[in-house]
């Protein structure tokens, strides 16, 4: 019923940038929630950027939220009501990771709760 679309991965030497983007289409009422999530290999998925407390009615970015080891260096912005994008500046070879969009979306209808989805996964590797 909804589907996520990521975009933007890719190989970057060591203090080069990237962006990422995230496009939701289906069944949807309102996005009431955008993020981007990350998994190294061993490790556990960890947020990296989210706005919450969305207007439903409108694009505009709500609070944000930054994990401590990417504040001042990535960039989380909503390019429209259903793409959230993220800008990652200065990347380094700790950024390497397979990175996951979040939106939460009420389906149409607009009844129900919001339901949790998650993008495919794109690449980001960072050499050094």
């Amino acid at each position: 019923q909804v589907q996520l679309v990521e975009s933007g991965g890719g190989l970057v030497q060591a203090g080069g940038s990237l962006r990422l983007s995230c496009k939701a289409s289906g069944n949807i009422f309102s996005v009431n929630a955008m993020g981007w999530y990350r998994q190294a290999p061993g490790k556990h998925r960890e947020l990296v950027a989210s706005t919450t407390g969305l207007d439903i009615t409108s694009a505009r970015i709500g609070n944000t939220n930054y994990a401590d080891s990417v504040k001042g260096r990535f960039t989380i912005a909503r390019d429209n009501y259903y793409t959230v994008s993220l800008q990652m500046n200065s990347l380094a070879p700790e950024d390497t990771a397979t990175y996951y969009c979040h939106q939460a979306i009420v389906l149409g209808g607009g009844i129900n709760r919001p339901t949790d989805y998650w993008g495919q996964g794109t690449q980001v590797t960072v050499s050094s």
